[in-house]
């Protein structure tokens, strides 16, 4: 008597449904079905026993099954043997809903060695969106867990741990889940998919994790856009609460990105200037945001940035000039160097930056910040990296931020 395989496509297919809105694609029914073709033969003692568990099976005779699998599993002694028995399992189990016998079943099939990795692989995923679209998140995890154990390669396998883990509200697991597929893709020399960076970088935000920076920082490198940058930067910010120098450098970035777009930060990045008595780059920022139409300097809000501009004088070449020869500090060297760079000299500024490198007790970090940003402003790409690498400290993720920028320049 030959088994009846039809039903295995059927199976496969309603195992390896991906969860419902899992942003994954399905596993496909027709790779495990693929063993099918090979027409698995069971033993010729074992024929009859597994005939008789078929036939329990396609009646549903739920009171029967068990004793006829006890029964074919006596007598199997093929890897064939005991394929089928899983897949009759498997069956069952399908048909009564009961996601624990599914597991038993799938751990069968596995323990068969009937199927190559790849297609056990599949069992597991497909076993894993079983239990994920009961809720059973831990469960769906822990099979996902083994898929991926069986086959490295399964990438839906991995993504769906990552989401599984997150709906049990294990946000760091499920960061550490979409992180090391984002590293399988670099390492493969591809670019990882953008959905699955937003998916990682939402996780580690949401868990105050500061594998969110790194993440932003990824995103923008690999799909950099006004918004990405935008959203980056506003994703460090937040965890990091930086200094209003580190804004200051922070707004400089948007604005050189393009991700300074709207009036509420331009209106910041204006007064976070003009706190550090850079009524220089203060005034420039809002002008810009004027003849772009962004800021209406007749709305309210913004009167108390139109009235202190006009308070406050602005700096000339000659003021800043005569400033730096009588500076006897670093610091003093840094902050002339930031009004020059406002104004569009970014040589000025360059050699001012310098300048305050070469005296005792000046902020490295500070200085060679602001250089970089200075030499990656007047195109020096090489220049810039060397400076921006030699930053260290609380300000070196902002370097890293400013980094990313000038590698992704010509």
């Amino acid at each position: 008597m030959k088994l009846i395989t039809t039903t295995a496509i059927a199976l496969v297919a309603a195992l390896t449904a991906m969860p419902a809105g899992a942003q994954t694609k399905t596993a496909p029914a027709a790779a495990p079905a693929q063993a099918e073709a090979k027409a698995p033969t069971p033993s010729k003692g074992a024929m009859k026993a597994l005939s008789e568990l078929q036939a329990a099976v396609q009646k549903n005779d739920v009171a029967n099954i068990p004793a006829k699998v006890a029964a074919a599993q006596a007598v199997a002694t093929t890897k064939e043997d005991k394929y089928l028995i899983g897949r009759m399992q498997l069956q069952a189990a399908i048909a009564a809903k009961d996601n624990a016998a599914m597991a038993a079943a799938v751990d069968v099939i596995a323990a068969s060695n009937y199927l190559d990795a790849a297609q056990t692989s599949k069992f597991y995923s497909g076993l894993g969106g079983s239990l994920y679209n009961e809720k059973q998140y831990a469960q769906a995890a822990a099979s996902y867990q083994k898929a991926i154990t069986i086959d490295p390669n399964n990438d839906d396998a991995a993504t769906m741990l990552g989401d599984a883990y997150l709906a049990a509200g294990q946000k760091a697991q499920a960061v550490s889940a979409y992180q090391r597929l984002i590293q399988n893709s670099v390492a493969a020399g591809q670019k990882p998919d953008e959905n699955l960076i937003k998916r990682a970088l939402s996780a580690a935000y949401e868990a105050k994790s500061p594998a969110a920076i790194d993440l932003a920082r990824q995103w923008v490198a690999a799909y950099p856009s006004a918004a990405s940058w935008s959203d980056a930067v506003a994703i460090y910010t937040n965890l990091s609460q930086p200094d209003i120098e580190g804004r200051l450098d922070l707004y400089r970035l948007m604005q050189a990105t393009g991700a300074l777009n709207t009036a509420g930060e331009i209106a910041q990045y204006s007064r976070a200037a003009a706190e550090q008595n850079n009524f220089n780059e203060a005034q420039a920022v809002f002008d810009a945001g004027v003849a772009s139409k962004l800021i209406d300097p007749t709305k309210p809000e913004f009167s108390d940035l139109v009235q202190g501009l006009k308070a406050k004088g602005k700096a000339s070449a000659a003021d800043l000039a005569a400033a730096a020869k009588v500076a006897t500090t670093g610091i003093a060297l840094v902050h002339i160097g930031d009004r020059y760079a406002a104004m569009g000299d970014n040589a000025k500024a360059v050699e001012l930056y310098r300048a305050a490198l070469a005296k005792p007790g000046t902020d490295a970090a500070v200085a060679n910040l602001h250089l970089g940003i200075a030499l990656a402003r007047s195109g020096d790409k090489t220049g810039a990296i060397a400076a921006l690498n030699a930053v260290t400290g609380p300000r070196a993720e902002i370097a890293k931020f400013w980094l990313t920028y000038v590698n992704q320049k010509a």
